[in-house]
């Protein structure tokens, strides 16, 4: 994938040093321990680009999709849609132009359609709420969107439970499409599928940013699925975005430690043949390390790691991570003479 070239455009969305706190019951039953799902994480969305979010389970992927998306208020920062503060729109201006501008795609579509409701019902329920067009208007681009997503006609009249699961996530993803959005956001969109079909959808989402100028957010926990298909990716762990950069700059050139283990976990047949296991206990979201996160299962962790989060460290070409440590970068292939 190639990232759009103009950065310099205001992004699509914008994160600024978001925290999302979430209050957890534990400890018996008048204490409450805060759960810190998103800690500090500043991130965009530019036009016309796919960025890919990946880590483990936990890590916050699917709470920061929450936040994109409107569905979660942050606890603290701010979140910026072309170039507004989200939070400070007025309810029907939240509504009509950021949730109409902003489609969702879930992790499982069984679980994500309505079993009682024909595709047709499905797929026209967006344009009926937000009153676009005519009838006959929002029968013509339900038509449209069954044809954009490759499924026949006959389809409009099936329920979801008489549909392939390859088929269900084709009509999650024509209802996400329904608005016209600037921006799909799919959590986990192919998890759910035999491994057959997961290809079909990656192609189709790939087909539909280009013929649509999509931008998008993909999560996922598989890294080579996200190195397939997004232009940037941000990798996060316990709520905190430990590095970004290009695709080609973190899956091929990656300098935070954790970045690397969970490349290893996932090797392509040429490339990155050990395994890095990591040892060590795993923080829990209640009560985080200090200093970095990832510290307590890091092979390079000493006390400077545990003084304070490491600022930012990188280069003009926007690979970013937070490491004291970080790993080594690539030695540099000489021009030829």
């Amino acid at each position: 994938m190639t990232t759009p070239e103009d950065t310099t455009m205001e992004p699509l969305v914008r994160l600024d040093r978001v925290h999302v706190r979430h209050r957890a019951r534990s400890g018996g039953l008048l204490r409450r321990d805060a759960v810190h799902a998103l800690t500090d994480a500043s991130l965009e969305v530019r036009r016309g680009e796919i960025l890919g979010l990946v880590g483990e389970s936990g890590c916050g992927k699917s709470t920061l999709a929450r936040v994109v998306t409107g569905l979660q208020r942050p606890t603290e920062g701010q979140v910026h849609f072309k170039g507004q503060d989200l939070w400070r729109m007025p309810a029907g201006e939240r509504r009509s132009r950021f949730g109409a501008g902003v489609g969702v795609v879930f992790q499982d579509p069984s679980t994500a359609l309505n079993p009682r409701l024909s595709v047709r019902r499905i797929l026209r329920d967006p344009l009926d709420v937000h009153q676009r067009g005519g009838r006959a208007e929002r029968e013509r681009r339900v038509e449209e969107l069954l044809d954009l997503v490759g499924l026949p006609g006959h389809t409009l009249e099936a329920l979801p439970g008489q549909l392939s699961g390859g088929q269900r996530q084709r009509v999650a993803i024509a209802r996400a499409l329904a608005l016209e959005p600037e921006l799909i956001v799919a959590d986990e969109p192919t998890s759910a599928l035999d491994v057959s079909v997961r290809a079909q959808i990656l192609n189709l989402l790939v087909d539909l940013r280009s013929r649509l100028g999509l931008s998008m957010v993909f999560i996922s926990h598989d890294v080579q699925t996200v190195r397939y298909l997004a232009d940037r990716i941000a990798v996060l762990y316990l709520g905190r975005v430990v590095e970004e950069g290009r695709a080609a700059q973190v899956s091929g050139a990656s300098r935070h430690p954790y970045t690397e283990a969970l490349l290893s976990a996932t090797p392509s047949l040429l490339e990155r043949p050990e395994r890095i296991v990591l040892h060590g206990p795993v923080p829990s979201a209640t009560r985080p390390p200090s200093g970095c996160p990832f510290r307590t299962r890091c092979w390079k962790a000493d006390d400077a790691c545990a003084t304070a989060f490491p600022e930012a460290s990188g280069g003009p070409d926007g690979h970013r991570w937070h490491c004291v440590h970080p790993q080594p970068a690539p030695a540099q292939t000489p021009a030829p003479v």
